[in-house]
């Protein structure tokens, strides 16, 4: 039996269990979950709002099994019991994969790929700056659940675990100004929190690392055995700092424990499902540009930048988890341009009436940014296909539906 209370249903699990409170808001059901609440505090969240529901992840304190934490008829035990046997018996044919930052722009497209290619997919997000948006089309999806949670807690899975595929973090220069902190604690404790996961399932473990490890480069192009430049007392340094670790800590539980691991350095990369304000030059020029507004270009343009299109990026990371390289890689396109170059470029792209306005650059701005990915190439028989013009022409007509 069941009682609404505005957006919230209170309902009985038959034959005595305890009552607990759905959250069956528009942005749960569109995912097809329910958070479920019961005194003195958050239960977790249910995969499924008909029929037995197994409890996923969860709030504070301890995990619970869904015996211990609903009183569960011997029928509904003993349905739990066989979907669990049968999850296992399932793992040799669908490999299960785990993507934190599920709900960010790399993390959503990561999803597709994956479940496009047989796996089942278990995703986590807290979505501080991910969003529900990039995967509600995967409402009912018989192979994808969801689990919002930060990830800086405890993660607790109780079925088997193939890949752990490490994308939780703010990664623009806007959120990571803004949350210091929590970027610092998501590639520290988070990063740690992922790969006990990875170590406990003897899972394969993937961290996505940034090009932004080394900081205003001094090497041009940069490879992988260049230490970089990095200030980590500078306003970019709780990012920048954060993966230097989260790699570190990564290498620490291949040598140390013998988890599997990969780390990828991504480039700049664009695409669908960019967030519209999120302070990278891609949706900043153009959210401008669709607005026939200024686009800002910072110091004089003559920073030089290169741009992957995400379905190639996401392609070369798949390939790296597969394959056999566990140390640093870089995945980006090679094709350097301007700055400047590259705001004319979007001014033509869009047809917009925008004109360009200089400001001062920040502190700690890169100067030159272009990967070297002689590795990708001769291990992974990867580069990136998509030309520039292409590219923007998806990104542009997802935009254009936004602004």
């Amino acid at each position: 039996m069941a009682a609404t209370g505005g957006d919230y249903i209170w309902i009985r699990i038959p034959a005595g269990a305890q009552t607990v409170l759905l959250d069956c808001r528009p942005t749960c059901l569109r995912l097809g979950i329910a958070l479920a609440f019961s005194a003195p505090g958050v239960i977790g969240i249910v995969a499924g709002i008909q029929g037995y529901c197994a409890i996923r992840g969860g709030g504070r304190g301890r995990r619970r099994e869904p015996e211990e934490g609903l009183n569960l008829p011997g029928a509904a035990k003993q349905e739990l019991t066989m979907s669990k046997k049968q999850k296992t018996n399932s793992k040799q044919s669908r490999p299960t994969s785990v993507v934190t930052g599920a709900a960010g722009f790399l993390g959503s497209n990561l999803v597709d790929l994956l479940l496009s290619r047989g796996h089942k997919v278990i995703g986590i997000d807290n979505f501080v700056t991910g969003s529900v948006d990039n995967i509600a089309h995967l409402g009912g999806h018989p192979h994808f659940k969801f689990i919002q949670q930060d990830v800086t807690e405890f993660i607790f899975l109780d079925v088997p675990v193939d890949y752990v595929w490490h994308f939780a973090s703010p990664a623009s220069p806007i959120d990571y100004l803004e949350l210091p902190i929590q970027t610092l604690k998501v590639g520290s404790l988070g990063t740690h929190k992922a790969l006990g996961l990875a170590k406990i399932k003897k899972a394969r473990f993937l961290l996505a690392s940034t090009s932004e490890i080394y900081g205003d480069p001094l090497v041009h192009p940069q490879t992988e055995d260049y230490w970089g430049n990095v200030n980590p007392v500078g306003p970019r340094g709780c990012y920048d700092e954060a993966k230097r670790f989260a790699e570190a800590l990564t290498m620490a539980y291949r040598k140390e424990h013998g988890v599997e691991t990969r780390i990828v350095r991504i480039f700049n990369t664009y695409g669908p499902r960019m967030r519209l304000h999120d302070g990278r030059v891609v949706p900043a020029f153009l959210s401008q540009a669709l607005k026939n507004q200024p686009l800002t270009v910072f110091g004089d343009g003559k920073q030089t930048r290169s741009f992957c299109f995400v379905s190639d990026l996401i392609e070369g990371i798949y390939r790296l988890m597969m394959g056999s390289y566990g140390l640093p890689m870089n995945i980006g396109n090679p094709t350097e341009m301007t700055v400047l170059e590259f705001a004319r470029q979007i001014i033509r792209a869009t047809g917009s009436r925008s004109r360009i306005v200089f400001k001062p650059l920040p502190q700690d701005d890169p100067k030159q940014r272009r990967p070297d990915i002689t590795l990708a190439r001769t291990r992974l028989k990867w580069r990136p296909w998509i030309q520039l013009d292409a590219g923007l022409a998806k990104t542009i007509e997802y935009f254009r539906a936004r602004v």
